[in-house]
């Protein structure tokens, strides 16, 4: 069974920053394109982030822009989210999931179980 596991979240304070960690086990990301999740209490899963495996091409959603980044370390076969500039609404279960064509075409095989992320004072 193809593994995700998603680590790194945790309470942080208002403007405080997070790394979330996205590591796969029994199969290479090299040849997926990764994409990055949230769910917050008692609303709909949306889409933070998608790096692509051909080119590192990404994107993010308008609500993180200029605040977080997402990257990869395929000799570690981890993806990474670099949340800065933290706010209460970015408070959600972030997960990270696997599409199988090498750009972020939407079409994601493989979830991770999240990792839960806190801002609040």
């Amino acid at each position: 069974q193809l593994q995700l596991v998603e680590s790194g979240g945790g309470l942080v304070q208002p403007g405080g920053s997070l790394r979330l960690s996205c590591a796969a086990s029994r199969f290479t990301l090299d040849y997926y394109a990764i994409g990055w999740f949230r769910q917050a209490p008692g609303k709909e899963r949306e889409g933070v982030s998608c790096i692509s495996s051909k080119d590192g091409s990404t994107y993010y959603a308008d609500s993180v822009q200029g605040r977080f980044t997402i990257s990869r370390d395929n000799a570690k076969n981890t993806v990474y989210l670099q949340m800065n500039s933290l706010k209460p609404e970015d408070t959600a279960v972030y997960y990270c999931a696997a599409d199988p064509n090498y750009y972020c075409s939407g079409h994601y095989d493989y979830w991770g179980q999240g990792t839960h992320v806190t801002v609040s004072s």
